[in-house]
């Protein structure tokens, strides 16, 4: 089913005061300017500003943060039901954090439950926030209009792409060879894009930024006029991931611009309606009809007055019911894709990865053995030993690895074969194989970088190779930044490595997905000391802003 409601959120560096007076401002010009409601006595609870039209305001402040909420019902006869427009400001309510957070959600219920809702666009309340406040979705700013990539930038862009902090699509257009980078963004871009404020981060690529952009992302590319969705988690270095992040034509953007408009937006609105709602938002109370006193002398019309209140919050719960019920119906159809896909897949998909990865240490071993001997008579030589099939066994075999040390938590690695799935006990002995491999070439001053250079120029006797596209060399400044996910992250050592006898480890390799387990493993390389790398941890991912 296809996406039909309208949500954004994003965050700002502005503290809760200021962001929602400034939001109560927009609030005010967007419903008594652009909508021409009466705005001259709103307060909490409910406010009557127009025939059939609402608006609720409940807020509350407290040592679980404040928050300021609105939600504007239109139940008009054009409407052919009710638009529900609701905005939130809510203060983080993490330790020492200043971030506030924004929410705008748009949706529109049928007088009919047999009619399918309207689907919501970009209403004028999201543009005038992200006008009016600097919106940010991890390192990269949120505007209305899409901005420029030039040469200078494309470092910066490249940092965005692969924030793992980012929950929005980032969506660059290029400009066509021998066209101007101005009047093809009016002329196409922005048509292009009119779907897309607050569901993802636009980007126009100038032809002088192409080139440079293009080689970072060698797998990535845009070009030629055509439109890339770059998908929260891009991994640069792996040509697979690229099957992720769709690709729009020149062709089918000039042949019908309002059709490329509704495809494009179609998947950061479905992003945007299944990703789970940040820690500060998912935890507001259920808002609640308020109504205002009445203030009548006559008893009867107070009674009239609450009747019709009554009448009206029954009719919304009513509405509300229908809603969740379509929500229900598609996620259990998904629910069933998903499921039928993945009992399908599964078995398959660990069968074709350990045969592989049998293919390759066996083809790995021949390359050896002929270079060595200048013959084909050892095309036959046996591929090394298959590799373990628990976590507890692949600590029992650490001891194979002469310049592995593994000083993390077994407790947390063994407690991973109770939520195992796919092929991450084969991933976690791949990547200790490397890993060892490599740590021998660190300790003898002949690795020629990091692990992730290692694993992406991979020398040729070498026989254990690992995809650097799940090497991860640093954390991001969020976490680094935050006192406990470091402690999460700060693992044993030897004392000739840090006198503390711990240390916060950065490096990781991604070992799996596909539930909330992700394990990952954490290790330390300390070739040119002690001539040893260190894993601190392999066990579920560590806390950060998408756990």
């Amino acid at each position: 089913m296809e996406p039909r409601n309208y949500r954004m959120v994003v965050s700002t560096a502005q503290d809760f005061v200021n962001t929602s007076a400034e939001a109560d401002r927009q609030l005010h010009y967007w419903l008594g300017t652009m909508k021409r409601y009466d705005t001259s006595a709103l307060d909490e609870g409910r406010n009557e500003i127009g025939e059939g039209v609402t608006l609720d305001h409940d807020a509350s402040a407290g040592r679980h943060g404040s928050y300021s909420r609105w939600r504007l019902r239109e139940n008009r006869p054009d409407n052919q039901g009710t638009w529900q427009s609701t905005l939130v400001v809510r203060s983080d309510n993490g330790k020492g954090s200043q971030r506030t957070w924004l929410q705008v959600d748009i949706e529109h219920h049928p007088s009919d439950a047999q009619l399918r809702p309207t689907r919501a666009n970009t209403p004028g309340i999201a543009r005038l926030l992200l006008d009016s406040l600097r919106a940010r979705d991890g390192l990269a700013d949120v505007t209305s209009d899409p901005r420029f990539i030039e040469p200078d930038d494309v470092e910066e862009v490249i940092e965005e792409l692969c924030d793992q902090d980012r929950r929005l699509p980032l969506i660059v257009a290029s400009v066509p060879y021998g066209k101007k980078a101005d009047a093809w963004t009016d002329e196409v871009v922005v048509p292009a894009f009119r779907n897309l404020p607050g569901l993802a981060v636009m980007y126009v690529l100038t032809p002088e930024a192409q080139t440079l952009f293009n080689t970072k992302l060698d797998y990535h590319p845009v070009f030629g006029g055509g439109i890339r969705t770059y998908l929260p988690g891009v991994d640069p270095a792996w040509q697979p991931d690229a099957q992720r992040h769709p690709v729009m034509s020149r062709t089918k953007i000039e042949t019908s611009p309002r059709r490329a408009a509704a495809i494009l937006a179609s998947l950061p609105q479905r992003q945007a309606l299944r990703l789970s709602l940040p820690a500060p938002l998912d935890t507001l109370p259920v808002q609640r009809t308020r109504p205002r006193p009445a203030g009548h002398d006559s008893g009867l019309t107070d009674l009239r007055a609450e009747n019709r209140t009554l009448g009206n919050m029954l009719a919304e719960a009513e509405q509300r019911e229908n809603a969740n019920a379509d929500l229900l119906r598609d996620l259990r159809q998904q629910l069933q894709i998903a499921e039928e896909l993945e009992f399908d897949q599964a078995a398959e998909n660990q069968d074709l990865y350990a045969r592989l990865k049998h293919a390759e240490r066996q083809v790995r071993a021949l390359q050896i053995q002929l270079g060595k001997a200048g013959r084909n008579t050892h095309a036959l030589t046996a591929a090394p030993a298959d590799a373990p099939t628990t976590f507890a066994k692949i600590l029992d075999r650490m001891g194979e690895f002469s310049h592995l040390r593994f000083t993390g938590d077994k407790r947390k690695t063994r407690d991973l074969d109770a939520q195992s799935i796919g092929n991450w006990v084969e991933v976690a002995w791949d990547a200790l194989c490397a890993l060892d491999t490599y740590a021998a070439a660190s300790a003898a001053g002949t690795a020629g970088g990091d692990f992730r250079y290692w694993c992406a120029h991979l020398p040729d006797d070498c026989e254990y190779p690992f995809p650097a596209g799940k090497v991860k060399m640093k954390e991001s400044k969020t976490v680094g930044n935050r006192d406990d996910w470091r402690r999460e992250r700060t693992f044993p050592v030897p004392e000739a490595v840090d006198p503390s006898r711990k240390l916060f480890m950065e490096a990781h390799l991604r070992i799996g997905g596909g539930n909330t387990v992700s394990p990952r493993l954490y290790f330390y390389d300390d070739g040119p000391n002690t001539g040893l790398v260190y894993v601190g941890y392999l066990g579920p991912h560590p806390t950060n802003t998408k756990t």
